[in-house]
């Protein structure tokens, strides 16, 4: 019997295969959210922000397609006029959950903009990280990254962008990954107050998957992590000075409890002892994986010689 399958449902379906893109998964990852608040009895909003540029010079096209979606879920889109403003227009969103006046318990946000558009938005989103995000809020921060230099003046990456914003940043490797990766990232931003970085590179939201959905996986709190008396989170007032520092720090081990208590890192063949690794992340992971296929090398000839491939999801920390 023939699935009664229409291309809508890469959106309305909670589970089951859809045919989707890297772009339609962006759009899609603020739907899911939505879904997850829900069925934890949260009020909530989504914002989304950002500049179009290739790689992801059709994100707003497919946020306007989805409009109607978009406005049932309580998601508004907001092409911003630069990188810069679509920033500092998600720092306000979270600055909503200490407004006495809210109607809703918080608001995650989304930014998008293409490599030099982080560069050129670098003080927005720095400044962004360092004040923080909302706990039932958390911006993640969308980079498309064109390593290739396919429709750039140059090649570009956004990955030490990111390290100097002390940012925290996933790399997914597939389209299925953005999903997984997206809502990952909210909540590791909501636990931490960090805004959480995401690559999107050419290869991958520009390609076309048939996909099967993932769980909407519930994720651990950890309860080895104590925050600092100041607290993780947006705070007004909080202007700047050492005190920020210090919560970089301590947010940064949060990040790191968070990841313990939730792996996004992972063994591929889980070899014990082995003698040679390879650590791969993002697309890159992908490419190793098919040239052992080409090469002959499954997992029980990798378990014969010793070989194991260990995949970063989360590059820093």
């Amino acid at each position: 019997m023939l699935d009664n399958y229409e291309l809508i449902d890469r959106y309305r379906r909670e589970s089951g295969r859809v045919l989707m893109t890297g772009t339609q998964a962006l759009v899609r990852i603020a739907l899911m959210q939505r879904t997850v608040d829900e069925a934890a009895g949260l009020n909530t909003a989504g914002f989304i922000s950002g500049y179009r540029g290739s790689p992801l010079g059709m994100v707003d096209q497919e946020l306007w397609r989805a409009s109607r979606l978009l406005e049932e879920s309580r998601i508004e889109f907001l092409p911003a006029v630069n990188e810069d403003l679509a920033a500092t227009a998600v720092l306000g969103s979270q600055q909503v959950e200490t407004d006495p006046n809210k109607t809703v318990d918080g608001v995650f946000g989304i930014w998008y903009g293409k490599g030099p558009g982080v560069d050129r938005a670098g003080d927005a989103l720095k400044h962004g990280n360092a004040y923080g995000s909302s706990p039932h809020g958390g911006v993640l921060v969308v980079a498309g990254d064109d390593h290739g230099c396919i429709s750039s003046s140059m090649p570009h990456q956004s990955d030490v962008a990111f390290l100097t914003f002390m940012m925290p940043h996933l790399n997914p490797a597939s389209v299925a990954e953005y999903l997984e990766y997206g809502l990952y990232g909210i909540a590791l931003s909501r636990f931490t107050g960090m805004w959480v970085g995401f690559k999107a590179i050419t290869e991958t939201v520009e390609s076309a998957l048939s996909i099967e959905l993932p769980p909407y996986r519930q994720f651990e709190i950890p309860t080895d992590f104590v925050p600092p008396s100041t607290g993780l989170h947006y705070r007004w007032p909080d202007f700047p000075g050492p005190q920020i520092e210090e919560r970089l720090e301590a947010k940064k081990a949060a990040t790191l409890a968070f990841a313990a208590a939730n792996p996004i890192d992972r063994k591929i063949f889980d070899v014990p002892k082995a003698r040679f690794g390879i650590v791969t992340t993002g697309k890159g992971h992908l490419d190793l994986m098919e040239a052992l296929r080409l090469l002959g090398i499954d997992a029980d000839e990798a378990a014969r010689i010793g070989l194991d491939v260990y995949k970063v999801g989360m590059v820093w920390p």
